[in-house]
């Protein structure tokens, strides 16, 4: 991926450039675009460590997270160098992040005082079953008026209440006023525009509507949902629209370029897809899954699982779009599970063939539900499940089960969304690392019996970046307005199994999803040290202990073949 598009021979007319930091959750990513036709001329790509210290929980280093963004800047301005790119042509640099992510860090040192919490992680589990429990009815719903969302281990109050409960530092800074919270995107800006020498502690209004601490009606932070998770609002960064300048680059070879445009990475995605209009879609496939609709000036409540989220502000006056939103947790992270957990693939590209060699699951069904169900179940306790196998499955066959589950579940999110919005889909735009795969997009074409739009461009979500950057008052260098934007080539999958197939292999899926629900408790058992042990529950303690005879009883043949 770290390859440098070739840029067109007239490279001295390039005319303005903008920027795109792409923080996910796998890599970090910088890319350079043309803000008049939209190319992209290089970018550079770094992979992000992550650290699963317990069973369900997910870490990252955010001082890793930094250099990554650092590293890829100096690198991607070296490959623009070596093209003849003057990179003084660079006006302005938009960010997007993976959303929900939860750090804080203390303004007087600028260090961090835990590792991130990623998004994917469960262990404020029990948190979240505690807050649930006092709400009126028991009701996961009960601040959805407020903020569009379930109370569920997924957004970043909760993850936040955790550090403050549980790590000593943060409860200390907190209390002597010296911590900092943000999303991944906080700590970004602030970091790049001077960290504790005057960096500037803002977010944007995609990022805090995935709080739960945001009102996304009064479009600030809520005082009464901030008492209700117990968060003093000081420590909270100011929310500022997705398109305005944040603050300026303070060191590097971008020192001095502002930093004008904000979003989290779905967002992003949706802007890149010039999703501009109510009722258009996209489907991004990263880490997870995450189907966003706009649904225009007015936030649309769902009835089916969805969340609200706020779609974009492209400017201070410019009104807030909001969205309606599915999200997977579990789609590319399914590769990479196959990938080093089972050792059955070498990378995602045999995924394809191993799984296009075979043509069909025969039978098996595979729900990678590894962080419980997000939309639109919202069902933490569901456990990741393999049925329908029969002495005949092999690893072909389970290949092919983990692209069916990415749009099965998929399939559940649409079905979801047009029942909310009573208008179907008629197509699917599509973007993100696993767009590459083929097959894959013909499956979801097969099994959401509609084409699947994919552009041939697939960074949608730095290009949207870009865009908002590029769009902000005072830099000027990017039009958004439907005549300017660009012809986006693109292809089309259609589908190519009848519908009666695809009805049935859906049933099936959704049997299977039954069967993973209501798997984990969180009730902690301890073991004679008073330590909770990961085989509290019995069917995960099994699970564990069989795989482990399962894998030295592998090892054992092999040494004897």
């Amino acid at each position: 991926m770290n390859g440098t598009m070739a840029a067109s021979s007239h490279r001295i007319m390039l005319g303005p450039l903008v920027a795109a930091i792409d923080q996910g959750t796998s890599s970090t990513r910088f890319l350079v675009f043309n803000s008049k036709t939209a190319e992209l001329l290089s970018h550079h790509q770094v992979e992000i460590k992550q650290s699963f210290p317990k069973e369900g929980w997910v870490e990252e280093d955010p001082k890793e997270i930094l250099q990554s963004v650092y590293e890829c800047m100096e690198r991607t301005c070296e490959k623009l160098t070596q093209l003849n790119i003057d990179i003084s042509n660079i006006k302005a640099i938009g960010v997007t992040n993976q959303r929900e992510t939860t750090l804080v860090w203390d303004k007087d040192t600028g260090e961090p005082l835990y590792n991130a919490i990623v998004w994917l992680d469960l262990r404020t589990q029990s948190t979240v079953e505690r807050l649930i429990n006092k709400t009126p009815g028991r009701n996961k719903n009960h601040l959805k008026h407020k903020t569009g969302l379930p109370i569920s281990t997924y957004f970043s109050a909760v993850k936040l209440r955790w550090l403050m409960d549980n790590v000593d530092e943060v409860h200390k800074a907190v209390v002597s006023h010296r911590a900092m919270f943000g999303t991944i995107d906080s700590w970004l800006i602030w970091c790049l525009t001077g960290g504790k020498s005057g960096g500037v502690h803002c977010t944007d209004v995609t990022n805090a509507s995935r709080t739960m601490l945001f009102n996304i009606h009064t479009m600030d932070w809520d005082p009464e949902l901030c008492k209700y998770f117990g968060i003093p609002m000081e420590i909270l960064p100011r929310v500022r629209s997705s398109s305005e300048i944040y603050g300026l680059m303070k060191s590097g070879a971008l020192s001095g370029i502002p930093i004008s445009g904000c979003l989290g990475d779905q967002s992003a995605a949706l802007v890149g897809q010039m999703c501009f209009q109510d009722g258009q879609a996209k489907n991004t496939y990263g880490t997870g899954c995450f189907l966003l609709r706009n649904t225009g000036s007015k936030p649309v409540m769902s009835d089916h699982g969805l969340l609200t989220t706020v779609a974009y502000k492209l400017g201070r006056d410019k009104p807030a779009c909001y969205a309606l939103e599915g999200s997977v947790a579990i789609a590319g992270a399914v590769v990479r599970w196959l990938q080093d957990n089972l050792g059955i693939i070498g990378s995602s590209e045999e995924l394809e063939k191993l799984a296009a060699s075979v043509g069909t699951s025969y039978g098996c069904y595979f729900v990678p539900a590894f962080s419980g169900l997000y939309a639109p179940y919202w069902e933490p306790s569901a456990r990741g499940i393999i049925c329908g196998l029969t002495q005949f499955t092999n690893k072909s066959h389970l290949a092919f089960a983990a692209l069916e589950a990415v749009c099965f579940q998929t399939r559940e999110i649409l079905d979801a969304m047009n029942q909310d919005s009573g208008i179907p889909l008629t197509q699917l735009q599509v973007d993100g690392g696993m767009t590459s795969n083929r097959l894959l997009m013909q499956l979801q074409a097969d099994i959401l019996c509609i084409p699947v739009v994919k552009p041939s461009m697939p960074e949608t979500t730095a290009l949207g970046a870009a865009m908002a950057a590029g769009a902000a008052e005072g830099v000027s260098v990017w039009s958004l307005s439907p005549e300017d934007l660009s012809e986006v080539t693109s292809e089309k999958f259609e589908p190519q199994i009848n519908p009666e197939e695809s009805e049935y292999r859906y049933a099936r899926w959704k049997k299977a999803v039954q069967k993973s629900m209501n798997w984990e408790t969180t009730e902690p058992v301890c073991n004679g040290n008073g330590e909770t042990s990961i085989f509290s529950s019995a069917p995960l303690g099994f699970y564990i202990m069989g795989s482990m005879l399962m894998l030295i009883g592998a090892k054992y043949i092999a040494g004897h073949n």
